[in-house]
């Protein structure tokens, strides 16, 4: 009888191992996606604009502030002209200086922990991408391709070889008639499958008259940007 017990238990044991292990397999081959090549052109760098038009990106350039909490937890003001933001996440107060990071500082609790404000930065790294990414088209490092989507139209991929926490992340933009975007693939490191993709949804029109999506869905999951305001003096 125990001899029984024991290779029914091994059964099970060896049936959930294999379980665990195959299930990310298949969800891997399922769903992971290779880097499309593209092509860089001016037809490229023409299509960014378009998308950068659409959300009027001149009137984002001359945004003096820029406020919103990224899916409820984290806030930022950020003040475009200083460069400075005021972070908030957890119980933590950052004041960020992103001309010269030494100048940032907790502001509460009053210390002036590194883990803290290197936290804060990759918060707001990571934060207001998904704020201001069209905006981002034309940064330094950043190179862009033209690439035929599975339904024959026409994608914008970005390639980001410097700045923010993970350079070297790619984003394979697809937009509507009107060259505002409605989703992109990424392939990024703090995602071990490539070619995920997420909405751009609910697109508001703020007071210094540039365009932000509200919404976002990654799979099944939704990201929210709210409290977004954007003003200037």
């Amino acid at each position: 009888m125990k001899k029984k017990f024991f290779k029914l238990l091994k059964i099970l044991v060896l049936s959930i191992l294999i379980m665990l292990i195959s299930v990310p397999v298949i969800l891997y081959l399922s769903l992971n996606e290779k880097l499309p090549k593209g092509e860089m052109s001016k037809d490229a760098d023409i299509f960014a604009l378009k998308i950068q038009k659409a959300v009027n990106h001149d009137r984002y350039q001359n945004t003096d502030f820029l406020q919103w909490t990224f899916r409820n937890k984290n806030h930022y003001i950020w003040n475009k002209t200083n460069n400075t933001v005021k972070v908030e996440f957890n119980e933590n107060k950052v004041h960020l200086d992103l001309n010269d990071f030494k100048k940032s500082r907790v502001l509460t609790p009053l210390n002036s922990s590194k883990k803290i404000i290197k936290k804060a930065l990759d918060n707001f790294n990571n934060d207001s991408f998904w704020l201001v990414a069209p905006h981002k088209l034309f940064d330094k490092g950043t190179t862009r391709k033209l690439v035929t989507l599975k339904d024959n139209s026409t994608g914008l991929l970005i390639t980001y070889s410097s700045g923010g926490t993970t350079p070297g992340d790619s984003y394979l933009w697809k937009v509507d008639e009107n060259y505002r975007p409605v989703s992109y693939k990424m392939w990024v490191s703090i995602l071990p499958i490539g070619g995920i993709e997420a909405t751009w949804e609910d697109w508001i029109i703020t007071e210094s008259g540039a365009y932000f999506s509200q919404q976002h869905t990654l799979l099944g999951f939704d990201i929210p940007v709210t409290n977004l305001k954007a003003w200037n003096n």
